[in-house]
Parts: structure tokens; sequence; C-alpha cells
């Protein structure tokens, strides 16, 4: 990865004075990920919350070519700018050696875009996309999504006198695109700034498909401060609730690996949308809920190599 005083002289992609909430984790994550890259990039954004809050017209935050799409198709109307860069580049008429950026939320990308994720990933088009990941379609409302996690408090699965939040656990979107056979697939967390740049500096040097999906703490939507939500990111982590891999050529590597995982009920009782689980009636949801986060971590291990360096 570039070093501190390297990256510190690159051009800010995105500038200050958008809409996005205080704490926002998309904003963090957006510039982190365009700070790594060390080439002009065109960017493409699946319309939610940082599209919304970074293009309001007739004003944009975004200084490098920006493709704003419907939510379902950022993946693939950048893979239409991809590949007639391709074209111009090979008749000479494009000199420049530039990468391609799509962004989307979980609502963007593991639900309404993920057939368009898909279609971009088995055509193999040269393009980084990346998921922020806040847990729920937060631009429209705060409704479920298929990355929220199980028991969360939503607009759409509301808690009350019969319902105890989302009653499904979250799909492995990670998973899903690993099995499409991409050449760099990772795991990241703003929490862990330079893990996550290191990863985007490889993705955009892959000559073909590559995809990160990366935690982003929503105040809002999961209810918790807005100066809390590194905090946040660096507790998910800990907790083991998000791991952080990479997987290079179909071989797993996990990145960091806590001297001992804290307990999730440590991360779920700083966020509103699960105070419920906090009752002797929801005891056994905790339980549950801690068994399949220790499953899933058994399971990465299992695949993995370790780097110890980053332990």
């Amino acid at each position: 990865m570039a070093s501190l005083k390297e990256l510190s002289t690159r051009e800010e992609i995105i500038a200050p004075g958008h809409r996005l909430c205080p704490g926002c984790g998309a904003a963090i994550v957006a510039r982190m990920v365009t700070k790594a890259a060390k080439n002009p990039l065109v960017v493409a954004c699946a319309t939610g919350c940082l599209e919304v809050s970074t293009t309001i017209y007739p004003f944009t935050s975004w200084k490098s070519s920006f493709l704003h799409v419907a939510f379902e198709n950022s993946a693939a109307s950048l893979s239409g700018a991809e590949a007639a860069y391709r074209a111009l580049k090979k008749k000479g008429k494009i000199k420049e050696d530039i990468r391609f950026i799509a962004f989307g939320g979980d609502g963007g990308t593991y639900d309404i875009g993920f057939q368009s994720l898909s279609g971009a990933l088995e055509r193999g088009h040269r393009m980084l996309i990346i998921c922020y990941d806040n847990g729920a379609y937060m631009n429209t409302g705060i409704q479920r999504s298929s990355a929220t996690p199980r028991g969360a408090d939503t607009t759409t699965t509301p808690v009350g006198k019969v319902s105890t939040g989302k009653k499904e656990y979250p799909k492995d979107l990670t998973a899903c695109v690993v099995a499409h056979n991409i050449p760099y697939v990772a795991q990241a967390s703003p929490s862990h700034y330079a893990d996550l740049m290191r990863k985007v500096e490889k993705a955009l040097d892959v000559d073909g498909p590559s995809f990160i999906n990366i935690l982003s703490p929503c105040p809002l939507g999961w209810r918790c401060p807005g100066e809390d939500s590194i905090g946040m990111a660096k507790l998910a982590v800990e907790t083991g609730f998000w791991q952080l891999y990479e997987v290079e050529n179909g071989e797993y590597k996990m990145n960091y690996s806590p001297k001992e995982r804290k307990p999730l009920r440590e991360w779920l009782e700083k966020q509103g949308r699960f105070r419920h689980l906090f009752t002797p009636a929801n005891e056994h949801i905790l339980k549950e809920l801690q068994e399949h986060v220790d499953m899933k971590w058994e399971k990465l291990l299992q695949k993995s190599c370790v780097n110890t360096e980053n332990k």
C-alpha cells in the first residue's frame, strides 16, 4: 500500500460539502476507496444514500467522471463504459490508463442489482465493484434488505407483540461472488483503513473483475451516535460479525484474526435496532446469533490461511 505521506498528496476525488449524514459510513468508504486509486477513475453509483447526497442537481461532490445510474444497474452501466474504453484504447483514441469503480449499497448490490452484478462478473469486465453494506435500505426509510442482520428492527420488520425483528440471517454475498470464479474478492472495514486501501489497490491492478464488500455503519439505521461509526465498524470485526479476508484466484486468506474475539452482544447492545433482544424472553435469539457467528468464523478458518502479521 502507498505510504501515508504519498496518500496525503493525492487529490481528493470527493469534495467536502456533500449532504451525507455525520458519521455516515458510505462517505468514509467512498473517500478511502477513491483515495487508494492511482489512476484516473470512471465511477458509477447506484441510486442510494451515496448518490443522492453527493449529486443534488446542479451540484456534485465528484471530481472524477461520474455516472448516476438506476438502483439496479450500476454494474451493467459501467460495463458499457468499460467496453467502450477498451475499444477506443485499441484504436489509439485514448492513451490514459483508466480504472472503473461501481458503487452500490446493499439494496443495490445484494438485492435489486444482484443480476447486474452477476452479469458483469461473468462477462469479465475489468472493473471494481464496491458494496457499502449498511444493512438495510437506509435511503428510502430503513426497510430490511437481504443484508440486514437477523433480529434487526426495521420499518418492514418492526418489533412488536408478535415480531422480534428480521427472522432471516443475512445473505453471504461475498461467497456468492466467490462462486463466480473471478480473480479477486475481499471483505473490508473502514476501521482498518490500511487493509481496506491495500485491497482496493490490489483489486484495481487485477486484469479482470474484482469485488470488495465493505461494512458501512449507518448512525440513523443502526441507531447509534455518528461519532461512534468507526468504533462500531471495529467492534463488528473484533466480534467476528464482519470478517476481514480476501480470496485471490480461489485462495482464501484471513487478513485479521483477533487474539480473542469479543462476544457479539457487545456489538449488538450499542445499537438501538437490537435493543429489544436484551430481554429475558429474547435471550435465546442472542444465543443463536452468537452460535451463527461462531459457525461462520470456524468455516472461514478452515478455508483460510491466516496472515499472522495482522493479528
